[in-house]
């Protein structure tokens, strides 16, 4: 059946919106847009319903869009996700205390998480889902081992940019040191530990893996002043986790 005038001009009416919409930036608008205009008449929804399609769809789009952008500026180690994660009394962490910490309260509240255990328990794994989980509820993360945290240390020192080193970590709400305790502590390294877990405190949230368990560490900071410092910001604003087994089939 040919296209009437009336329906050439309404498609063409349409096609205009929808470009307009684009070219504003409104994506996730002129997506829902164009899926209701091609429902039959007796199918579509109201002016108000529409509108309200509409803006949930930009609002969708907008955080999706957000999302990727800070996945991607936090460098995760691994492609991480809470719904993975194997919860179980052997394992010491239940699925309540996931759900509870996967709703990035602690982050939000600028609370410190520290997850202890032995290779292979998945601290990696869980440190990299909860930063990915805060990237998907708006928060800025970035994820650092700590040789490259080390190395940045040490570059930041010699090129005199430390102090914007140390303030551009803190524009994020999460910073993750991953790997903490395997090689030797140097005095910047400890010092800007320090530094960094002295200006979150009570501010902005840090997650910590580590091999060595929390009594381990004052011995392994060797400086007994900064390892005190240390340790009394960890100790007093920390949720403490201590897996136990092992996690299936995730790199850890």
């Amino acid at each position: 059946m040919p296209v009437s005038w009336a329906g050439r001009r309404a498609a063409m009416n349409n096609s205009i919106t929808t470009g307009i919409l684009r070219e504003l930036g409104n994506h996730g608008m002129a997506d829902e847009f164009s899926n209701i205009i091609v429902l039959p008449i007796q199918r579509r929804p109201s002016l108000e319903a529409a509108v309200a399609k509409m803006a949930e769809a930009e609002q969708l789009h907008r955080k999706k869009v957000k999302a990727e952008k800070l996945l991607k500026a936090a460098k995760l180690r691994m492609k991480a996700f809470i719904e993975d994660v194997e919860c179980s009394i052997a394992r010491n962490l239940t699925e309540a205390e996931l759900t509870e910490l996967a709703d990035c309260g602690f982050i939000i509240r600028g609370e410190f998480l520290v997850i202890t255990g032995k290779t292979g328990c998945g601290k990696s794994y869980l440190a990299n889902a909860l930063a990915r989980q805060a990237c998907l509820n708006g928060l800025r993360a970035v994820y650092l081992n700590m040789n490259s945290f080390v190395d940045e240390i040490a570059q930041a020192r010699l090129d005199g940019t430390y102090r914007k080193l140390i303030a551009k970590l803190n524009r994020n709400d999460l910073v993750v040191l991953d790997d903490f305790g395997l090689q030797p502590m140097n005095p910047d390294t400890r010092l800007a530990l320090f530094q960094l877990l002295e200006e979150r405190y009570g501010e902005k949230s840090v997650i910590i893996a580590s091999q060595l368990p929390l009594d381990k560490w004052y011995s392994y900071l060797t400086d007994s002043t900064t390892a005190d410092a240390i340790m009394d910001r960890v100790v007093n604003n920390s949720t403490i986790i201590n897996l136990t087994g092992y996690e299936h089939n995730m790199l850890m």
